[in-house]
C-alpha cells in the first residue's frame, strides 16, 4: 500500500507549531542536580521533524512563532542551515522567549525532561500569520498536538488545517502528547479528537492515544482505528516502544514494523525521528511496510545518540541499518 501525495507541489512537508531550545545533559548518568554542563540544540517535535526530513533530502518548511533574541535567531540559523525553508517563521515582538527543555540522562531507562513553558512565543503564533499560498505549496502539512494548548496557537492549527482542505493537501497529526500548557485531560481530548478526525494520517505513542481517548487504562488498537476511520485518516501508525508499531489502513489492512535493537543513550527525540523518516519513505513513493522499517532505523540511530535535531540520520544511515538487521534476520 502507498499513500498518494500531489507530485506538483514544490514543498515536500510544511511544519507548523514549536521550535524551542533542547540542553542536554553532558554528564552522562547523573541526576540533574548534580549537572553542571548542558548542549545547547535546536527542540521541539515539528522543528525536529522538519530538520528531520530536510537531512533526508526532503524540501521542508517551518511556520511557527519564535522569540526576537540570541536564542531564536540561533534557531533560524541552524534549521536554515540544514535546509529547512524560515521564510515564514515569524519573530515575536513583544518580547516572549522560546521554550527551554533542560535533559536529565540518569541512564537510558532514566530520562527526564525539565520544561520552560510558560508565556513561550510559539503558543502565540496568530491565525493572521498562517499564510494559506505557503500552505498551498505543500504535499504534507504537518501539526504537532503541542500548538493545540493555547490559543492563539490552536486557532492557527485550525485556520492552516482549513487552507490545507481547501487545496487537497495531506494532513498528517503528531499527538505529541507533553502535559505542561495543557488544563485538563478532557481538553486534551477534545483538541485532539478534533485535529485527528480531520487527518489524513495520525502518528502516535500508544499512551497518546489513550490520552486522545481520555482513558485511565490502556486502550485498544482495534477500537481506536475503528472510531478514527469513521472520519477522515486513511493511515493510523500507533506505536508500540521496543515492541515495534503497527499502521492500518482503511482498507482493512495492518502492517508490523519491529523496532531495531540499538545501544540506548536516551529516549527522547525517538519519535521526531520516526515521524520524519516514515514520511519521507512515503512522500518517495515507498509502501507503507518500507515506511515503518525507515522510521523504527531513524529512531534507533537518534536515541543512541546525544542530540535530537543534530543527530537526525542521514538516508544512507537509515538504509545501511535496514540491510543490516535484514541480514542478521536471514
Amino acid at each position: 500500500m502507498k499513500i498518494i501525495f500531489n507530485e506538483e507541489k514544490e514543498l515536500d512537508i510544511v511544519a507548523v507549531g514549536r521550535a524551542c531550545i533542547d540542553l542536554n545533559a553532558t554528564e552522562y548518568n547523573r541526576a540533574m542536580e548534580e549537572t553542571m554542563t548542558f548542549t545547547k540544540y535546536v527542540g521541539g517535535s515539528p522543528a525536529n521533524i522538519a530538520i528531520g526530513g530536510a537531512k533526508l533530502g526532503l524540501n521542508t518548511g517551518f511556520i511557527g512563532k519564535i522569540s526576537d533574541d540570541q536564542h531564536g535567531r540561533f534557531i533560524e540559523s541552524y534549521m536554515s542551515r540544514v535546509g529547512v525553508d524560515t521564510s515564514h517563521m515569524i519573530k515575536d515582538k513583544v518580547g516572549r522567549k522560546v521554550g527551554l527543555a533542560f535533559t536529565e540522562i540518569k541512564s537510558p531507562e532514566a530520562c527526564s525532561i525539565l520544561m520552560y513553558r510558560e508565556e513561550v512565543a510559539d503558543l502565540y503564533l496568530e491565525p493572521a500569520e498562517i499564510n494559506e499560498a505557503y500552505i498551498k505549496k505543500a504535499k504534507i502539512l504537518l501539526i504537532s498536538g503541542t500548538a493545540l494548548a493555547k490559543s492563539p496557537s490552536r486557532e492557527a492549527v485550525f485556520k492552516s488545517i482549513a487552507y490545507a482542505k481547501k487545496h487537497e493537501i495531506k494532513i498528517v497529526f503528531e499527538l505529541d502528547y507533553r502535559p505542561y500548557t495543557w488544563n485538563s485531560s478532557e481538553e486534551v481530548s477534545t483538541y485532539y479528537s478534533i485535529v485527528a478526525e480531520a487527518s489524513d494520517i495520525v502518528i502516535g505513542t500508544r499512551d497518546e492515544y489513550d490520552m486522545m481517548e481520555n482513558r485511565k487504562d490502556e486502550g485498544n488498537n482495534e477500537d481506536t482505528v475503528a472510531h478514527l476511520f469513521q472520519h477522515q485518516p486513511e493511515l493510523i501508525i500507533i506505536k508500540h516502544g521496543v515492541e515495534g508499531s503497527y499502521a492500518y489502513s482503511k482498507t482493512g489492512k495492518v502492517f508490523r514494523g519491529l523496532a531495531y535493537k540499538t545501544k540506548v543513550l536516551k529516549t527522547f527525540g525517538a519519535g521526531d525521528s520516526y515521524a520524519s523518516a516514515l514520511l519521507y519513505a512515503l512522500v518517495k513513493g515507498m509502501d507503507v511496510e518500507t515506511a515503518l522499517k525507515y522510521g523504527s532505523a531513524s529512531a534507533s540511530i537518534v536515541v543512541s545518540k546525544h542530540s535530537s535535531s543534530e543527530a537526525m540520520p542521514t538516508v544512507d544511515e537509515i538504509e545501511i541499518l535496514i540491510k543490516k538487521n535484514e541480514m542478521i534476520s536471514v
